[in-house]
């Protein structure tokens, strides 16, 4: 007997992407970078920000590590674009793990 799965192997998930003229950020909750990055998240860098349950990586090194991590356990990423002339997130704490 031959059971065939229901559930999808590729997931897909949209994640906003914050920017201004300088540099950008990628917003993910703690959990979900916590979870996909696995032993790596503690080489998120000081570049990245955090509030509340949420993190900014920026996007130069630390985005690339979460969106391969997600890649690599079979998830599409799909952005929400959102720029400003000046972003807040720069006054945001710095990342701690």
């Amino acid at each position: 007997m031959t059971v065939m799965s229901t559930t999808p192997t590729n997931k897909e998930i949209t994640l906003k992407f914050h920017s201004d003229p300088a540099h950008g950020w990628l917003e993910v909750s703690k959990s979900l970078a916590k979870l996909h990055l696995r032993e790596k998240y503690v080489q998120i860098s000081f570049c990245s920000y955090m509030r509340g349950n949420l993190l900014y990586l920026e996007e130069d090194c630390d985005a690339p590590l979460l969106l391969e991590a997600l890649k690599n356990d079979g998830i599409e990423v799909k952005f929400d674009e959102l720029q400003t002339d000046d972003s807040p997130i720069r006054q945001y704490d710095g990342f701690m793990v």
